[in-house]
């Protein structure tokens, strides 16, 4: 996430919580009072956002000092403690439950990531996520996939074509969407991959006979029908399974040789990792 981005982001989410002033602090803690507070690992998994919460820091208090102790990307259990927060006590509390949300889902985040990453650490196919992200989050909820060891898929509309259902069925069916596709890219001078859903094998053979396509999405197939699909493309362009997958499955998809695996819940079904903030 670009800093600017990040920037934004972090001082419209403490403007939503703080507001016109932490008032609990401000009623109980000396406004010199100075302490410490270390993050708190509560659960096993793979930690991430502990850069976003050294910007929260910054943000809220330059003065704020953060040293710390575990990388994003490491495995952690209970008890570990990922950094040290140290300096005034009023801004380490308003910087606390901003710091906990994100580092809190975005661990949750990369935990199931490094989980369904490992069910495929032998295989060529890679992990991807979609766009079923919080509104507003995407890009930190992007980046724990990364952390957990998946691969982003677009980002959003505007750096991918990807023809779905809805879009071949407005368009008037598979040809005429892309070759609408390849028309409107060389009119505007744009070298956006097309990726095209599939929903059938049939859709796959009509996709085949136009061509023009990067990727070719297997929405909903079955391990057989997945393997019949990749047989068929046979290396024309890059194949990706998406719909339904669950770590029980996820390898028999895989191991029909699809290039990619999209899987939302991701992002969209996640439990986060516990942890604490805790003064000391």
């Amino acid at each position: 996430m670009a800093d600017s981005i990040l920037r934004e982001f972090i001082i419209r989410s403490l403007a939503e919580d703080i507001g016109e002033g932490d008032h609990s602090s401000l009623a109980c803690i000396p406004s010199e009072a100075t302490g410490n507070a270390k993050l708190l690992v509560k659960e096993h998994g793979v930690l991430a956002g502990v850069r976003v919460a050294g910007e929260i820091f910054a943000i809220v208090d330059k003065d704020l000092k953060c040293e710390i102790l575990l990388l994003d990307g490491t495995e952690v259990s209970p008890g570990d403690i990922a950094f040290i927060v140290s300096g005034s006590q009023q801004s380490i509390l308003k910087s606390e439950r901003l710091t906990l949300n994100i580092m809190q889902r975005m661990s949750g985040i990369a935990t199931s990531t490094h989980e369904y990453a490992g069910k495929l650490k032998d295989l060529k196919t890679k992990i991807l996520d979609t766009r079923k992200t919080t509104p507003g989050f995407r890009l930190l909820e992007k980046e724990a996939v990364r952390i957990g060891g998946g691969t982003n898929h677009r980002m959003g509309l505007y750096d991918m074509i990807m023809l779905k259902d809805n879009h071949i069925d407005y368009a008037g069916g598979i040809e005429r969407a892309i070759l609408s596709t390849r028309d409107y890219l060389r009119k505007n001078n744009l070298t956006l991959k097309i990726e095209i859903e599939a929903r059938n094998i049939e859709d796959v053979r009509k996709i085949l006979a136009v061509g023009f396509v990067d990727r070719i999405m297997l929405d909903n197939f079955n391990v057989p029908d997945t393997l019949a699909a990749v047989r068929e493309i046979g290396g024309r362009c890059e194949t990706e399974s998406s719909g339904g997958i669950t770590l029980s499955t996820i390898r028999s998809y895989a191991e029909c040789g699809v290039d990619f695996i999209s899987v939302g819940a991701l992002t969209h079904h996640v439990k986060s990792l516990d942890m604490s903030l805790k003064a000391f």
